[in-house]
């Protein structure tokens, strides 16, 4: 089982938007000095949305070549139409990945029964461990628990990233299904709260920019050392949400630009960071140790 801390990777481009491949690598190794316990490739953070087909198998492969075995890697393999997310999960298979995360149907506003059917043909058409992923506030579609038990059933569904921050449904859905399937925190703010409830590690946006706090936060709050975890996390706390000041990504790849690690790029519709949350931004990172 993949735990600890799972950095939800940025995709690195040039300023023109093409991809940047040696960044790609950089960062890569970065998160292997570093200690994170896993990547996941093409997420919401890599741009999934802003990626083709084969620009987005493209950064999957890069990364599995890159990381040579050496950690974890998840592709991102979700869409809001199934037969995509099927033809996207068979390609990271075939790549070699460890696991694919797969994010609820975006758009669509599927019922409780098309986000079952949807995960469950999915499971069926290709024989790799897969994650689901439930994040309301940017697809407008909410998984329920109980939907979620119903998956727990189906063998390679073997996690499910929670990004809902609500603890006590988090709690619930541990106690629901911890017995079969990982859960993950997929929301910073409250991921060592989670941790120490029983998930078993974070996808983490503010891993790009502090892989190293975020991977020992994890491992003291699996390992029970809750007041250690909660310093950590308490350094950690504004940088969380000053990630969040516009859309993620778009303030983690300006971090990442200020710590020299990648260039400035990113695809339309999202923008560069706004230049009113700039201070925030580097006060944050500043406070948290990583400047």
């Amino acid at each position: 089982m993949i735990s600890g801390s799972l950095v939800a990777l940025a995709t690195p481009m040039n300023p023109d938007g093409t991809l940047d491949w040696e960044r790609l690598d950089g960062l890569v190794d970065f998160h292997v000095k570093n200690g994170t316990d896993a990547i996941v490739a093409v997420g919401t953070t890599g741009e999934s949305a802003t990626l083709n087909p084969d620009e987005h198998c493209a950064v999957i492969r890069r990364v599995v070549e890159r990381v040579d075995g050496r950690i974890a890697v998840i592709a991102g393999t979700g869409a809001n139409s199934t037969t995509e997310a099927i033809d996207l999960t068979k390609e990271a298979k075939n790549i070699g990945v460890d696991a694919c995360l797969l994010v609820t149907p975006y758009y669509n506003k599927p019922t409780q029964e098309g986000l079952y059917l949807h995960y469950k043909t999915v499971a069926e058409a290709v024989d790799v461990d897969q994650i689901l992923y439930n994040v309301p506030g940017r697809t407008a579609v909410d998984m329920l628990n109980d939907t979620v038990v119903r998956l727990a059933d189906i063998p390679n569904i073997t996690g499910v990233k929670d990004a809902t921050g609500d603890l006590a449904r988090g709690k619930e859905l541990i106690q629901l299904v911890g017995d079969r399937m990982a859960v993950y925190s997929g929301d910073d703010a409250t991921a060592v709260e989670l941790i120490l409830l029983g998930a078993k590690g974070n996808i983490s946006v503010t891993a790009n920019v502090l892989p190293k706090d975020m991977a020992d936060m994890c491992r003291l709050a699996l390992e029970g050392n809750a007041e250690d975890a909660r310093k950590i996390d308490q350094r950690l706390a504004a940088l969380n949400n000053k990630l969040f000041v516009e859309a993620n990504p778009i303030p983690v790849k300006w971090a990442l630009q200020q710590l020299g690690l990648i260039q400035e790029g990113i695809r339309l519709p999202l923008t560069p960071l706004s230049e009113m949350y700039h201070q925030d931004v580097l006060a944050a990172l500043k406070g948290a140790g990583a400047l």
